[in-house]
């Protein structure tokens, strides 16, 4: 048994017209509510208990008739832009991108649509209808140009390149985000001192500089951070991963700046020399920090014992053993620890490496 699918004022329409351009298509997502729907809705596949088929395919039999009928195809041509159409109504309805006339209101935000058909794939904004799903991962959408978009995740494909650096972006909103940084442009602009940023997202972060929020919690010590990158970035310090290494020395790093930093030792000559030990700095800070190891001078003191420090760092250090503080954690065992040396020598515990005696004698020593 066929079942007889009628189209709707759009579908034929679209019928009436060539298939859309492949760059129309990949501009998806800068087009506008209308537009999506005339490339939504371009192909639907239909399916009964006997026969499946299309309404492009529906289409293509009832214009061959036609055709054997009247022998040409008759045209309604747009006055404005010259467009022809196969129907008079859909002549009608075409002529609402000139006039700009909607007579289709949704009731319940009150906006409004030039067709029908418009107004029905809106509705679903409302019910939460996704009627278009991935077949890979099972994901739902609103419109089947999104889901379009979607499966390029699963395809990989990048169909907008950058002209300048060359590099490739699966969506058309991300390729012009990434042409702000050739072009400069900063369309965000903070309201309270002015700063203009490229994406939205950074005037977002941009904002809790003013009103001091920092969503991001570590679960661990409870340090709040105003960006999840920082957050990610801060839990190394509890796990001691440093996975920036630098190729010349081959030290470690939490961070990727601070290997940046690191490497622009290496790449410039040193010219501030210890002359007590001959050690080569390239900050005139650090050098001045070296020369108090050699001095013997402390300046740093604990309010709490009076015990004193060469260096503020190692103050801070020491002020554990006061505070209680241990936010180096072990991820197998749980157990924690004031200094990440001690956490990475207790780490040979469970790859059942001995730490030398040298190893545990540092740790406990703080100038």
């Amino acid at each position: 048994m066929y079942h007889r699918h009628v189209c709707t004022e759009s579908e034929n329409l679209q019928h009436a017209n060539s298939s859309p351009p492949p760059e129309r298509r990949q501009n998806l997502v800068a087009l506008n509510e209308t537009e999506e729907k005339d490339l939504h809705e371009k192909h639907h596949d239909f399916t009964t208990g006997e026969k499946s088929f299309n309404c492009s395919e529906t289409e293509k039999t009832s214009s061959q008739k036609r055709a054997g009928k009247t022998g040409t195809r008759k045209c309604f041509t747009c006055q404005q832009c010259g467009k022809c159409l196969s129907k008079k109504d859909n002549l009608k309805i075409h002529m609402r991108v000139h006039t700009g006339e909607k007579p289709y209101m949704c009731h319940q935000c009150g906006k409004s649509f030039p067709r029908n058909a418009s107004l029905e794939i809106h509705m679903r904004t409302h019910t939460g209808e996704k009627p278009h799903i991935c077949p890979l991962c099972g994901m739902g959408f609103t419109y089947k140009g999104t889901l379009y978009i979607h499966m390029r995740v699963h395809t990989g494909e990048k169909p907008f390149e950058c002209g300048q650096c060359g590099k490739r972006f699966p969506h058309k909103a991300t390729f012009d985000i990434h042409m702000r940084i050739h072009t400069g442009e900063k369309p965000y602009t903070c309201q309270l001192c002015g700063k203009t940023v490229n994406r939205k997202g950074s005037l977002v972060v941009h904002m809790r500089v003013h009103t001091g929020e920092k969503p991001y919690t570590c679960q661990l010590c409870g340090k709040t951070m105003t960006q999840k990158g920082n957050l990610i970035a801060h839990m190394k310090v509890h796990t001691g991963e440093k996975p920036y290494t630098c190729n010349q020395c081959e030290k470690g790093f939490a961070r990727k700046e601070f290997l940046r930093k690191h490497i622009e030792i290496h790449s410039r000559e040193s010219c501030l020399i210890c002359h007590q030990c001959g050690r080569r700095f390239t900050d005139r800070e650090q050098l001045k920090k070296h020369v108090i190891t050699h001095i013997g001078q402390k300046p740093f003191m604990c309010h709490h014992c009076g015990k004193s420090c060469s260096r503020k760092a190692n103050l801070e250090t020491h002020m554990r053993i006061h505070t209680g503080e241990k936010p180096f954690t072990c991820q197998q065992c749980g157990k924690s620890f004031r200094q990440r040396t001690a956490l990475q020598i207790h780490k040979r515990v469970h790859t059942k490496e001995r730490p030398s005696h040298a190893s545990s004698v540092r740790v406990s020593h703080v100038k």
